[in-house]
């Protein structure tokens, strides 16, 4: 590996760190966003069977675990915060809610998908250098056989460099992205059903 880093030169120093950024970024939002961390399936019903106590079940410190418990517990909490507001009300405190979570969960999103677009340009910066390296070999008296070589192996290794770093990039940004779009439509049903639940248009 080391050696094929010597071979590609210097250019292909950002596209190493680079690849570091996004395999961190994979894993971290891999981690982040789990099922049963966004809209655990259990959650409704239990704020259901609090909200079947009165005011009595939903203290402070029942609404600050809630808050905790997942983001769909945040919107959740901000929608119980405003019991005995209008319609009106819980609905803008639950969407004000829901872009809050939805932010957080797009998080290291744009940085992904940026690598996933420059990673390429990067290939192609150090594929240029190697072709002016390459043509540099070439002098009035002959050719440098050691430096053709070398800028042949600048440009091919950075031009895969860039396809290497930018497909696995682009594949978890979409893939993420859909999820985050899933997630988004489960939240607000949920969140739905909460608020029919609050008004007494809905049992369960």
């Amino acid at each position: 590996m080391w050696e094929i880093i010597k071979a590609a030169g210097w250019p292909i120093w950002p596209l190493i760190f680079a690849s570091v950024v996004a395999v961190a970024i994979i894993i971290e939002r891999l981690i982040a966003l789990r099922e049963n961390h966004i809209v655990p399936k259990t959650l409704l019903p239990e704020v259901q069977r609090w909200l079947g106590q009165g005011r009595a079940g939903i203290t402070p410190d029942a609404l600050a675990k809630l808050e905790q418990h997942s983001l769909l517990g945040e919107i959740f909490a901000s929608a119980l915060n405003n019991l005995g507001a209008s319609r009106e009300v819980l609905k803008e405190a639950v969407e004000e809610s829901g872009r809050a979570v939805a932010h957080k969960m797009e998080k290291y999103l744009n940085t992904l998908g940026t690598i996933a677009t420059v990673s390429p340009l990067l290939g192609l910066l150090g594929t240029v250098i190697g072709m002016v390296e390459l043509f540099g070999a070439f002098t009035a008296t002959g050719h440098d056989v050691a430096q053709f070589a070398r800028g042949i192996s600048v440009a091919l290794y950075n031009t895969a460099g860039g396809i290497v770093v930018a497909v696995p990039a682009m594949i978890s940004y979409r893939y993420f992205r859909g999820k985050i779009d899933g997630f988004i439509v489960e939240m607000e049903q949920e969140a739905i059903k909460l608020v029919e639940i609050i008004q007494g248009e809905r049992k369960e």
